[in-house]
């Protein structure tokens, strides 16, 4: 079985599907941007519990990469890869904006603008899905204030918690722009975290790319190391 998880965003998502034909038997996800090592742990159990499997039964693991905060993707990140060495089994990584594009119905290019914190957004561009509902990445990720790259993203749908957070900033058409109507002002109807499902989905299927399941932060951590104790004697 694949298991996939993503912890990039406020959302803890997590899905058990067919390593084959990426059909989904169980998944769940939790809104919480402040409880990630709370919620994985149980969520990854009760996927295994409702599909009947165990541990042993896994076959891959595929992890969210980000962008995103540092200690929801060391979470994730950490989760995925100590499964995996215990297990003995292959763990992968795909970038979240990625799997954010994937989940877009539309039948042409989109943007991606997720909450990077700091009144910021990551946000990257991706071109019309082809025959496999595979999307190229065009430009990204990238991490700038919405105003700053409103210009960038101008006249394309944009998808991700970014579009409803900074839908003026962006200059985006009424609340947000939703996957399905490119002009819709039902925020309600804005694809806003990434889905264990897609990418458990776009792993299994080939249609999302992999890559290192090493964290992409895109800017340096908050907390950083001391430099040592100050000397108080005079020079």
């Amino acid at each position: 079985m694949l298991l996939a998880f993503d912890t990039s965003s406020a959302a803890v998502t997590v899905a058990l599907a067919d390593p084959v034909s990426g059909a989904v038997v169980a998944s769940s996800s939790t809104v919480d941007a402040l409880r990630h090592g709370e919620l994985l742990a149980p969520a990854i159990a009760d996927a295994l519990a409702s599909a009947g499997c165990k541990p042993h039964d896994l076959t891959k693991i595929a992890v969210g990469v980000g962008p995103g905060p540092f200690t929801g993707l060391r979470v994730g990140l950490v989760t995925a890869r100590t499964m995996a060495d215990v297990l003995g089994i292959e763990v992968v990584g795909v970038c979240s904006l990625d799997i954010l594009a994937r989940q877009s119905s539309l039948t042409l290019p989109v943007a991606v603008a997720t909450d990077a914190r700091r009144k910021e957004i990551y946000w990257a561009l991706y071109d019309g899905p082809a025959a496999d509902g595979s999307r190229r990445r065009l430009e990204g990720p990238a991490v700038d204030r919405p105003a700053d790259v409103a210009h960038v993203l101008a006249g394309l749908p944009v998808i991700g918690r970014g579009a409803v957070l900074y839908a003026e900033e962006l200059r985006l058409p009424g609340a947000a722009v939703t996957t399905d109507s490119p002009g819709s002002s039902d925020a309600a109807a804005v694809v806003e975290y990434p889905s264990a499902e897609v990418l458990a989905f776009g792993v299994a299927t080939g249609t999302l790319p992999v890559v290192a399941p090493d964290p992409l932060y895109l800017r340096r951590p908050d907390v950083t190391m001391s430099g040592g104790p100050k000397s108080v004697l005079p020079k």
